[in-house]
């Protein structure tokens, strides 16, 4: 076992498939981390070198499992990207307070479950890298986005927190704002009407986040965002 090992949470059709993609096509042995089994299973039969492991990563009992796995089966990883992701549309009014605590079980506080089950043993060899895939969400709290941005926000702060902690031990951690909506089949329906060059490709979210990774460590950035050239900000 040779090849590095790369964990990747929110594996779907979207950018967890293409970040899983990117990393095997780059050498890596990918740990592949979803609540839906039956999809992990078929991208692993298509992807080599991938391995899936269901997992939510809101329960702390379940990563902990999965940590315990990945390690058993593919060795320490290298590299973690925390790609899940809970989200919800509606205002402060309107949102089920419950929904907002559900998020922030995904968003915030399974990034804590992942980096407390990996971090230390990148410390450990004085290597490694975290990155979190966030959006615009967690730099504005736009009204409809009552039971989301709040919990996108905290994700960012908390990622800070563990690069300000761990990168000066050789942990590189990065956070990625995506500016842009994702090329998928269920947005193109949503948003039939706009061109092709107003979606941000997953495959070129993947190549980004590789980048990240293999940064040098002269040069390692922390807030990246990345978004169409087209996109107004």
């Amino acid at each position: 076992m040779s090849s590095k090992v790369c964990v990747i949470t929110g594996v779907g059709p979207g950018t967890g498939a293409a970040l899983t993609r990117r990393f095997a096509t780059g050498g890596y042995r990918v740990a592949m981390l979803a609540r839906n089994a039956d999809r992990l299973a078929a991208l692993e039969a298509q992807v080599a070198g991938a391995k899936a492991f269901p997992c939510d990563v809101s329960d702390p009992e379940q990563v902990t499992a999965a940590a315990e796995a990945i390690r058993r089966d593919l060795g320490e990883p290298a590299v973690l990207i925390h790609n899940a992701v809970g989200g919800a549309f509606g205002t402060f009014l309107e949102i089920d307070p419950e929904i907002l605590n559900r998020n922030f079980q995904t968003n915030a506080m399974g990034l804590l479950y992942l980096a407390r089950a990996f971090v230390p043993a990148m410390i450990a060899r004085g290597e490694g890298a975290l990155i979190a895939t966030g959006n615009t969400s967690a730099q504005r709290g736009r009204a409809a986005f009552a039971g989301f941005a709040p919990t996108k926000a905290a994700q960012r702060i908390l990622a800070e927190a563990i690069a300000r902690d761990a990168g000066p031990k050789g942990v590189h951690v990065a956070y990625v704002v995506i500016d842009a909506v994702i090329d998928v089949p269920w947005t193109r329906e949503r948003f039939k009407d706009r061109p092709d060059d107003f979606f941000i490709k997953p495959a070129a979210i993947a190549d980004e986040i590789f980048h990240l990774a293999h940064q040098d460590k002269s040069a390692w950035s922390f807030n990246v965002e990345i978004r169409p050239y087209g996109e107004a900000w």
